[in-house]
C-alpha cells in the first residue's frame, strides 16, 4: 500500500528495504521520537551452527507468504492497545512488528496507536515505512486505529496531528474506555468499537466471521 508522508523520514523502522527521501508535512526532533516497533525478523533472533559460535543470519522471511485469512493487530508503539483489541475483537496480536511471511501471519493489518503526542509520532513513522516500501510484500493496511489516551477532547495540537494522519491513511478513533484501565473488557462498549469490529470482520466479543 502506498500512502503520503505524515512525518519526516526517521531511523530505519520495522523492516529493512528500499527508502526514498521525500519532503514531509512536519518536523519532529529525533529525541522526541517514541520507540519504533521491531522488524518481524527480530522475533526469530540468531543461532549458531556446528558449534563454531559464528552467528547465523535469520531465515529469509520471504520464503513464506502472508495469509489472506484473518486480521493482524500491530502496535505502533508499546502500550498502544493492540493486544486488548485482539482479545476483544478477535484476530492476531502481532505485537510491535509487521506480519511475518515465514509464519503465514495475516496480510491484512490494523495499525494501533494512542492519541498522545509520542503515539501519533510513532504512527507517522509507521506510515512512512509503508510509503517507502519497508514492509512485507502483500501486506494491506486496513486502517490506523487511534485509541484515546485520556477522557475528554483532544488538545488542539493533538487534534491537528489526527488531521495530518487522516491525509495519509484511513483512521478510526476509539474513545476512552475506563473499564479497560482496570483490565475489565466486558460491559457496555462504545459504538465506535462495534464499527471497528465490522471493519475487521468480527464482533466486539471476538466471535464474528473473519473476512
Amino acid at each position: 500500500m502506498t500512502v503520503p508522508s505524515a512525518e519526516p523520514a526517521g531511523p530505519q523502522m520495522w523492516v529493512r528495504g528500499p527508502t526514498r527521501q521525500q519532503p514531509t508535512a512536519e518536523q519532529v526532533a529525533p529525541q522526541d521520537v517514541a520507540t519504533a516497533p521491531r522488524p518481524a525478523a527480530a522475533r526469530a533472533g540468531t543461532s549458531t551452527a556446528g558449534g563454531s559460535g559464528r552467528p547465523q543470519r535469520p531465515r529469509r522471511e520471504q520464503r513464506g507468504a502472508l495469509s489472506a485469512e484473518g486480521l493482524g493487530w500491530v502496535g505502533a508503539h508499546g502500550g498502544a492497545g493492540a493486544s486488548t483489541l485482539a482479545r476483544v475483537l478477535g484476530g492476531t496480536d502481532l505485537g510491535c512488528a509487521w506480519p511475518d511471511p515465514a509464519r503465514g501471519e495475516p496480510a491484512r493489518i490494523m495499525l494501533v496507536a494512542r492519541t498522545h503526542a509520542d503515539g501519533m509520532r510513532s504512527a507517522s513513522r509507521a506510515l512512512d515505512a509503508l510509503r517507502e516500501g519497508r514492509h512485507p510484500a502483500g501486506m494491506e493496511l486496513v486502517a490506523l486505529v487511534l485509541v484515546a489516551d485520556a477522557p475528554g477532547r483532544l488538545p488542539l495540537v493533538l487534534a491537528n496531528r489526527v488531521r495530518i494522519l487522516r491525509s495519509a491513511a484511513p483512521v478510526r478513533r476509539l474513545p476512552w474506555i475506563a473499564a479497560w484501565r482496570t483490565g475489565k473488557e466486558t460491559g457496555r462498549l462504545p459504538k465506535q468499537l462495534f464499527r471497528l469490529g465490522a471493519l475487521a470482520g468480527t464482533r466486539p466479543d471476538g466471535t464474528g466471521e473473519r473476512r
